[in-house]
């Protein structure tokens, strides 16, 4: 499993704006559906900081070949007018699972 997972700082007051231009209603769902989840989180002090991630159920190549399938620089370039700052972008892979 693989977490995607990018740290922005948005343009003050750009959250809806944001999720708007992130919005990926239009992309295949079986594309989609290799997201077992997909968040946003907000800080609890600063909401323009926003963090985006999903759990990506595939190997490396399967998922840069769902990225390029469902168009994601031109998400990229979507959401772009709406970020400040991109604090951190990559992908990671899950080595441990902690479940209470």
């Amino acid at each position: 499993m693989i977490c995607t997972l990018t740290a922005r700082r948005l343009n003050p007051g750009a959250f809806d704006a944001f999720r708007a231009a992130w919005d990926v209603s239009y992309v295949d769902q079986d594309v989609i559906r290799r997201w077992t989840r997909i968040y946003h989180v907000r800080d609890v002090t600063d909401p323009d900081i926003v963090i985006s991630f999903g759990l990506f159920d595939g190997t490396l190549e399967e998922l840069r070949e769902a990225q390029a399938s469902m168009g994601r620089g031109v998400q990229v370039d979507r959401v772009t007018p709406h970020v400040a700052e991109v604090l951190l972008d990559g992908s990671y892979e899950v080595v441990e699972e902690l479940t209470p």
